[in-house]
């Protein structure tokens, strides 16, 4: 993303070479901040969808409060997927196990959605795009 310029300054005396090397400032352009905002806030919904992917296998205990929060700021990124397909259940001993596949798609597309926004911001930064 960003770019390491280092300037070299090269002066003579007599017969001595010195050299000075002054290291370049590396700031991130206005649109790299945009992209970095983009994978920030949408990495952090990705994290708390796994969790809550991982919660549900688990068949974590809902009078947790903890399991209670990540269900409820979850629900919303995943309920435009509910329906999709059919939730699975596996009964154990104590607990029930729920793969629950619109987590799975909300992950998937809010992982592509993040790489398409980011790909949108550098085509309209009209900055000059490098291949890496």
């Amino acid at each position: 993303m960003a770019e390491i310029i280092k300037e070299t300054v090269t002066t003579e005396d007599d017969s001595a070479k010195t050299v000075i090397v002054t290291p370049g400032k590396n700031e991130a352009t206005a649109s790299q901040r945009r992209e970095y905002y983009v994978y920030y806030l949408l990495g952090a919904v990705e994290i708390l969808l796994a969790f809550r992917l991982v919660l549900k296998l688990m068949g974590a205990s809902l009078s947790s409060g903890f399991v209670q929060m990540i269900y409820g700021l979850t629900g919303v990124f995943v309920l435009p997927f509910e329906g999709i397909f059919r939730k699975g259940f596996a009964q154990g001993i104590e607990t029930t196990s729920v793969i629950e596949p619109a987590t799975v798609v909300a992950l998937i597309v809010y992982a592509v959605l993040a790489w398409g926004i980011v790909k949108l911001i550098r085509i309209f930064s009209g900055e000059e795009q490098t291949t890496d």
